[in-house]
């Protein structure tokens, strides 16, 4: 049975009809639907267990802290961190990329530089731009040559003993170039540099692997893989982890609390200030119990093999430019139909009840690189089928034809 077929009745958004058609969701990088076992899972923790964490003695606040503190067990598993220790919960990627970005700019001296790429999401940019603001830190963004892959000779001549964190994208959420990011953590450890690697657009597709990464922090949302928004990851080694100063304050991160002062918690609760999204990680837990019994690299060859399929019939289409490589890619497709703003190419297809996202994708720099101000993104995950493609990539020959 196709992976499509085994998954689709078990998200009940996907029977919604969208202007006069059946619903084809191809938002999934923006944020993927969620199955029922994932909504089911956090309104039975709020019908039955729901009390804040790690404070109560009582029954149900025992209860809050075992399901919240299993969630955390069940990621370490997922991506197989070596301690639980190493998994911190944030709202997101954003948030899990600002918490790192907060605590090692504080450390920045003048001179400093931070290494990208032209091809990250702004919330890989952005948090590193504040943190080095003040500090006359520098920001510098390896090239990329081809068809969207990162120029690994010139990130060799980059690296040098001023290099301090070097923050990588492991998938292009636009191109859905897959980034050799355990060579790149390799060539900048050589270096001294901290490693910083961006799953979210990885850890819904593929198996992750953390330790043949090699990265000292690796960070993931849980709404693109099946689980709810407002939680998200942060992977720290744990010696990197230990050696930071939390850059957030408030409850749960301390230890004892005077006037003047203050010790920290242990790892990880120090980077865990405030109440947690406790109802999220239980939903998270449900959804890396929904990919793990797909399979992570029966997934991978799913939405891989429905990227390549919609990158080559699009491409086929007079007009329609499709962007990033054409077979090793990620799940994502972009393309542009010539004469058309993307913004009424998202609307034309919406007309169709077909969902894609348009406009710069969070990625202006990369926009820059390819020589467009947007494009439109169709992309996939576990319930998308080949027949979605055909609709896709139909809609959007027609459009041409309109013009």
């Amino acid at each position: 049975m196709r992976l499509d077929e085994q998954t689709r009745g078990d998200f009940p958004i996907l029977s919604r009809i969208v202007n006069g058609h059946p619903l084809v969701y191809l938002d999934s990088a923006a944020s993927s639907q969620k199955p029922r076992s994932v909504v089911e899972a956090m309104a039975r923790y709020y019908e039955t267990s729901h009390a804040n964490v790690h404070r109560s003695i009582h029954t149900l606040g025992e209860e809050a802290t075992e399901l919240y503190e299993a969630a955390r067990d069940r990621v370490q598993r997922f991506v197989n961190a070596v301690a639980r220790e190493e998994i911190v919960f944030t709202r997101g990627t954003t948030d899990g990329i600002g918490i790192v970005a907060e605590a090692i700019g504080r450390t920045l001296r003048p001179g400093d530089e931070i290494i990208v790429t032209k091809l990250e999401h702004h919330s890989n940019l952005v948090p590193w731009q504040v943190a080095a603001r003040d500090r006359g830190a520098r920001i510098r963004a390896i090239p990329l040559i081809g068809d969207g892959i990162l120029d690994l000779d010139a990130f060799d001549r980059m690296l040098s003993s001023r290099t301090r964190v070097v923050a990588v994208a492991h998938v292009s959420n636009v191109l859905g170039t897959i980034v050799p990011v355990g060579d790149i953590v390799a060539r900048a450890r050589r270096a001294g540099a901290l490693t910083l690697v961006d799953g979210a657009q990885a850890v819904p597709h593929m198996p992750v692997d953390i330790p043949s990464i090699g990265c000292d922090f690796y960070v993931f949302s849980g709404h693109k893989m099946l689980g709810p928004t407002g939680i998200g990851v942060l992977y720290g080694r744990r010696a990197v982890l230990e050696a930071l100063e939390p850059a957030r304050g408030g409850s749960e991160m301390i230890k004892e609390v005077w006037i003047d002062r203050a010790t920290w918690n242990d790892l990880p609760w120090r980077f865990e200030p405030g109440t947690p999204p406790i109802a999220e990680a239980v939903g998270l837990t449900a959804a890396i119990e929904y990919l793990e019994k797909l399979g992570m690299e029966r997934i991978r060859d799913h939405t891989q093999a429905l990227a390549v399929e919609a990158a080559e019939q699009l491409s086929a289409i007079p007009g329609v430019r499709v962007f990033g490589p054409r077979r090793e890619r990620g799940a994502v497709v972009a393309f542009s139909v010539d004469g058309l703003h993307p913004h009424d190419v998202a609307a034309a297809l919406d007309a169709d009840g077909i969902a894609v996202r348009a406009g710069h994708h969070c990625a202006q720099p990369l926009m820059r690189w390819c020589g467009v101000v947007g494009t439109s993104r169709a992309s996939f995950s576990v319930f998308n089928s080949p027949e979605d493609v055909g609709l896709l990539a139909h809609a959007v020959a027609g459009l041409g034809r309109a013009l």
